[in-house]
């Protein structure tokens, strides 16, 4: 064989293996880019869909897989848990793909994204957690227990709000979900965000364990109101805390996050034990994922102690309680 028929041979072997690598690739995981106002946009298909800068990132399933969800959630499916087989680490990852394009679990250099989803499931963790002190396990492995609030002790029903999300008959919008939602506005506001109509129907929630992290995704990625930062925000360091924020010891972090998602029912009580549990959580998911809780930063970054509510309430208004 000639050298000129040589080279033709091994070109055309090249683009056929070419053509072989991209027609073997799975066409819902492509990463595609582009450029746009001379910034980088990618979409990374069914993970991270939209151009975004951060689906040009490392996804959550790059650097969180299955082995570290079932060791963060190890006795969630206990015989003595309350919610046998409702959750799992496909529902979490479907759910967080709907707001991986939005940043969450895509901001920042590995150890900030790992460092979110260990904030974010910490917050998941501890309050659907059944675990005590000398609890198997111990009293941190048991988060994902439940996924509703066990013996309600009302409706949740506020007709305050009867012309904007008013109380569906025979609806009861007690706690649901991995950041268990109260009342008829928050299932009302969540619903419209994720377009499922949980006003009239909020057991949706504790049905499908996709759409009840979706819900706490999208409220940890979502103001209050529109003049204060997200949970997200608070905690990437996107936020920038104004001069009375300072004021009232409010800046980034995990503390802040709880001020967030929780006020005062929670927060500017000093180191009171709920606080106190919430923060256990994170620490000892950041050893679990291997990141290490020297990560975390200092105790006034943590807590939220001493910090003035940005919302403060006179009734649970925030998702979680």
């Amino acid at each position: 064989m000639k050298g000129r028929d040589i080279v033709a041979v091994l070109g055309l072997m090249l683009v056929v293996a070419v053509v072989v690598n991209v027609a073997e690739g799975d066409p819902d995981t492509v990463t595609k880019v582009k450029m746009v106002k001379g910034k980088k946009m990618c979409d990374k298909g069914w993970e991270c869909k939209g151009w975004s800068i951060y689906c040009c990132n490392d996804t959550i399933t790059d650097y969180f897989q299955t082995y570290q969800f079932e060791n963060l959630f190890s006795k969630r499916n206990s015989p003595v848990a309350h919610a046998v087989g409702f959750w799992d680490y496909k529902s979490f990852i479907t759910a967080a793909s709907l707001f991986e394009h939005l940043g969450f679990g895509t901001t920042g250099l590995k150890t900030m994204k790992m460092k979110e989803i260990a904030a974010f499931l910490a917050h998941v963790g501890s309050k659907t957690s059944c675990g005590y002190g000398v609890a198997t396990g111990g009293p941190f492995a048991w988060g994902l227990c439940f996924n509703r609030e066990m013996s309600p002790s009302q409706s949740y029903c506020d007709d305050s709000y009867k012309y904007t999300y008013p109380c569906a008959p025979g609806a009861e919008y007690y706690g649901r979900g991995a950041l268990p939602i109260y009342w008829n506005y928050n299932y009302g506001a969540a619903g419209e965000a994720l377009k499922e109509d949980l006003l009239n129907h909020p057991e949706y929630i504790e049905q499908n364990a996709t759409l009840a992290f979706e819900a706490a995704i999208w409220r940890w990625m979502t103001p209050i109101k529109k003049s204060q930062p997200s949970a997200h925000d608070a905690f990437v360091g996107n936020w920038k805390p104004t001069k009375n924020d300072t004021l009232s010891k409010r800046g980034p972090g995990f503390g802040t996050t709880m001020n967030i998602l929780y006020g005062d029912f929670l927060c500017g009580k000093g180191d009171v034990d709920s606080m106190n549990n919430i923060i256990s959580h994170y620490l000892y998911y950041l050893d679990l994922m291997g990141v290490g809780r020297e990560e975390a930063g200092p105790h006034e970054v943590l807590s939220c102690a001493e910090q003035v509510a940005f919302n403060p309430a006179t009734s649970p208004s925030t998702a979680s309680s």
